[in-house]
């Protein structure tokens, strides 16, 4: 089955994307919300391949698809502007979002923004221990600050492990495959490999390996390409196999391709941009710092700057002093004065927590915090400290600033700058840290709304499937309860509309079971749609095919659209006449999005009255 073809059947069929107003999914259908139902045709849409039934409750025209419904969703996203992460809805974003720095941005600080508390609460956490070991209160020997460490030091150990599962969710992946994938990478056996300088092979083709803890770069785009290889096999492998044969294949491929390809890109990048810095430093050295301040925390990002690090670290070893460690520490100091800039300048209190918090962690070296959590998801401010991290580079270029020892450039590791050039050094960090704060502050940024200070109303009562509460659903009429199966109509008796009970009425008034919005009223007036404050989408047909009485016997006392409150009168009906005509009275309550909850619990009263217990809703 083309689940492309599937897709854009369903959307011609339904009345083109023009007459949509939403559209969610949930286990196994598509949940429309039509402007003008009329112009969908339900019959064509059942007799397409791939689609089981069509069902309309809740105010919804529901196309059950079954466990394939996900593909088919996606495949809508890519050609319709109905999903909000849509590729179609995505290009006409704005000016910003369609620029390639505004699209790395948004895809870099989304895949970091589910990690930012717990990095920042890290950074933090290795400042206080590099004090305590400062301040000679801990030594690296003792295994209370070794226990702390690898507490401060997972995260960033490990952190291709946790990208690869953010990212997986960004790029619409297996996120168990791409953890999986990462981990290949910081596999002990692939450390040693990398440590041990001899000639690594995957099957005749070279492989020139690096550490990959830590790194960044390389598993978000292992992750992108395993997107696109996942999605291919999964529209051509048969679906009674894809769901293991597909992650082997991405296993067999997506993790030689990274250590042939991504690993290598960043050494030989890294390694070229060495040589030219260091050729600029003969030529100019407040050029080569202002550069190097510039572009350090660009090449962290792609993590392509351990091309410099072992020509520092031979510097040191051979000379006793380098010249390019100094001009890295403007980018660190600059990073934290745009935190800061950002924290005095915004008005989200959750953002000003979180750059006071980053920025923090940034003056003791720790900058991914506030570069994936502030700056760079700012951008603008990420601009400021950049431009700000050149002027004190440049500083300490012209100041000729030397480091005598290797070590994280921070407030801790002042004494391994100490030598030739240290005042320049610390006017060039100053300068950078004040600088970034004035600019980030002056230029601005377009500061988020505080989700404390959005108003209620502007919040739909059910955001995606998984929205929903915990809710008790009241008795909608007085008589006799049975269960559903018992119900003579196979729509219903089958739970096919969803999970619920049954009530045989002894009189013919209906009352609201739930406070919420009243989403259909079936022109007939024998059944009605609510879709109550907790979430939950509640349907009340009464009778059975009454439908054929043509609104005979039934007068609705509300209006689609309108807000109800529990308890309140939503039709009256005549039992009498019902029964005169040869129909069923009996009254089923479903629960149509019963998939949202873990289970329905039924009242066990034989007899009820409105306004009891009827449905738990768990």
């Amino acid at each position: 089955m083309s689940y492309r073809q599937l897709a854009e059947d369903i959307i011609k069929h339904i009345g083109t994307e023009k007459n949509v107003h939403s559209l969610v999914h949930c286990a196994t259908r598509l949940r429309f919300t039509l402007n003008d139902r009329s112009k969908a045709d339900k019959a064509a849409i059942e007799k397409l391949n791939g689609v089981v039934t069509v069902m309309e409750s809740g105010g919804q025209f529901q196309v059950v698809i079954g466990n394939t419904v996900p593909e088919v969703y996606r495949e809508i996203g890519e050609f319709t502007n109905l999903l909000e992460d849509s590729a179609a809805s995505s290009a006409k974003s704005g000016e910003e979002s369609t620029s390639l720095f505004g699209k790395f941005v948004d895809i870099v600080s989304g895949i970091f923004t589910p990690l930012l508390g717990v990095m920042a609460g890290a950074g933090i956490l290795k400042g206080l221990l590099g004090i305590c070991i400062n301040a000679k209160w801990l030594s690296p020997e003792d295994t209370s600050y070794q226990i702390l460490f690898a507490a401060s030091d997972s995260l960033f150990y490990f952190l291709p492990l946790l990208l690869a599962f953010t990212s997986a969710r960004k790029f619409k992946a297996n996120p168990f495959v791409a953890v999986t994938i990462a981990g290949a990478l910081i596999y002990p056996t692939i450390q040693e490999l990398s440590k041990g300088g001899g000639d690594v092979t995957f099957f005749g083709i070279p492989v020139v390996l690096m550490s990959y803890t830590s790194t960044v770069i390389p598993i978000i785009l292992a992750v992108f390409v395993m997107g696109y290889i996942e999605r291919f096999f999964n529209k051509v492998i048969h679906e009674s196999v894809k769901n293991f044969i597909t992650p082997l294949i991405l296993l067999v491929t997506v993790v030689p391709l990274t250590l042939i390809v991504f690993g290598p890109f960043g050494v030989y990048a890294g390694n070229g941009i060495a040589a030219v810095l260091l050729k600029v430093f003969s030529f100019s050295p407040t050029l080569a710092g202002a550069l190097i301040a510039m572009a350090w925390q660009i090449l962290v990002i792609f993590g392509i700057h351990w091309g410099l690090v072992p020509v520092i670290l031979n510097n040191i070893a051979v000379h006793g002093k380098d010249h390019i460690k100094p001009a890295t520490a403007p980018a660190v100091f600059s990073q934290a004065g745009a935190s800061i800039g950002v924290m005095l300048k915004t008005k989200n209190k959750k953002l000003k927590s979180l750059a006071g918090s980053t920025a923090v962690s940034a003056v003791f070296g720790i900058t991914e915090p506030a570069v994936y959590g502030v700056t760079l998801r700012l951008k603008k401010p990420f601009i400021a400290a950049v431009i700000s991290a050149g002027v004190g580079g440049a500083i300490i270029g012209y100041s000729q600033s030397i480091a005598i020892a290797s070590g994280l450039p921070s407030l801790l590791t002042l004494p391994i700058f100490y030598g030739q050039g240290f005042t320049g050094f610390i006017i060039g960090i100053s300068v950078s840290f004040v600088l970034s704060i004035i600019l980030t502050y002056l230029i601005g940024f377009k500061d988020p709304v505080d989700e404390d200070e959005t108003p209620a109303a502007s919040a739909p009562v059910i955001e995606n499937e998984h929205g929903v509460k915990a809710a008790h659903v009241k008795s909608p009429l007085k008589g006799e309860v049975i269960k559903l199966e018992e119900v003579q109509d196979k729509a219903f008796s089958s739970g096919a509309l969803g999970k619920g009970a049954a009530i045989i009425p002894s009189e013919g008034k209906l009352f609201a079971p739930v406070s919420g919005v009243v989403t259909t009223v079936f022109p007939t007036g024998h059944a009605y749609g609510l879709t109550s404050e907790s979430g939950a989408e509640v349907l009340i047909h009464i009778g059975l095919d009454t439908v054929q009485l043509g609104g005979k016997h039934f007068t609705p006392k509300v209006v689609q659209g309108q807000t109800i409150t529990e308890g309140e009168l939503l039709a009256e009906f005549d039992i009498e006449a019902i029964q005169a005509a040869g129909l069923s009275v009996t009254t089923p309550v479903i629960i149509t999005n019963s998939g949202e909850f873990s289970d329905i619990i039924e009242t066990e009263e034989k007899q009820i009255t409105p306004g009891q217990s009827f449905l738990h809703l768990v």
